[in-house]
């Protein structure tokens, strides 16, 4: 089994007290971080130096995201595959959009709406953790772990904060 802390949309420069609170929390046992974009400074990832961590950048971060960060990526994970994405433009519809940008994956993380989703399409588990920094509409912070087990499959789960 394994576990996987799942982030989105921190839009801050920096680790903030918040953010080294949830890696040495709720992350401190995960193998690895997913980061779906909007990290806003590539600074942000240092909270998770501890762990392998693979992030993809989002409409808002700034050049030293964009440059070294690509817009989308697909991981490995004990034999399943892994989409990851920001997402862009309007909310409606965004998951038909980040699933037109993967083939034969198992799972599609992407961030971008700031409002969780855990749920399956045609096979495919489509998760948005929701957003470290908060919905738009003052909702609650969220992230998520991603369950892996070998020939079970992929669980996701979200936690507000």
């Amino acid at each position: 089994m394994t576990r996987i802390g799942v982030i989105s949309d921190t839009h801050i420069g920096e680790p903030s007290p918040a953010l080294k609170d949830l890696a040495g929390g709720l992350f401190s046992d995960v193998r690895m971080v997913l980061h779906a974009g909007d990290l806003t400074r590539i600074a942000v990832l240092e909270a998770f130096s501890d762990k392998e961590v693979t992030a993809v950048s989002g409409n808002m971060d700034r050049y030293d995201v964009t440059a070294v960060l690509p817009a989308r990526q697909t991981v490995s994970v004990d034999g399943y595959r892994i989409g990851l994405t920001h997402g862009w433009g309007s909310h409606r519809n965004i998951e038909e959009r980040v699933r037109d940008l993967f083939s034969d994956v198992d799972a599609i993380v992407y961030g971008h709406t700031h409002e969780p989703a855990n749920h399956s399409v045609d096979g495919v588990l489509l998760f948005n953790p929701g957003a470290f920094s908060g919905s738009r509409m003052g909702g609650q912070r969220s992230v998520g772990i991603l369950t892996v087990r070998r020939n079970q499959g992929i669980i996701g789960d979200i936690f507000y904060l």
